[in-house]
């Protein structure tokens, strides 16, 4: 079974880095694509950056270029997201999401099966 659990969110000044961390299991990365999206209440779901299954590459968001970076660890089954000079608009709820293969754009919600269970990420000014 596919399971994604997502963990590191806080409360951080604007400013500050944080780093988020998906533990996955149930699964190998190879020939999945992973991604990192966030929420906030009323608003849809926004993806931030992925990691393509073909080529492995990351792919970011413009809000969060030169400011956010996606990575593994294969050998441990982690995703991180290293979250640099954060800003009050990046408070969200953070997901971590993985499926089997290539993906569209890689950061649309619709593209992913398995989610995990979110983790909360407040910048404050």
């Amino acid at each position: 079974e596919v399971q994604l659990q997502a963990s590191g969110g806080g409360l951080v000044q604007a400013g500050g880095s944080l780093r988020l961390s998906c533990a996955a299991s149930g699964f190998t990365f190879d020939d999945w694509s992973l991604a990192w999206f966030r929420q906030v209440p009323g608003k849809e779901r926004e993806g931030v950056a992925y990691i393509g299954s073909i080529d492995g590459r990351p792919y970011y968001a413009d809000s969060v270029k030169r400011r956010f970076t996606i990575s593994v660890d294969n050998t441990k089954n982690l995703v991180y997201l290293q979250m640099n000079n954060l800003k009050p608009e990046d408070t969200a709820v953070y997901y971590c999401a993985a499926d089997w293969g290539p993906v569209g754009s890689g950061l649309r919600p619709r593209e992913y099966d398995y989610w995990g269970q979110g983790t909360q990420v407040t910048v404050s000014s």
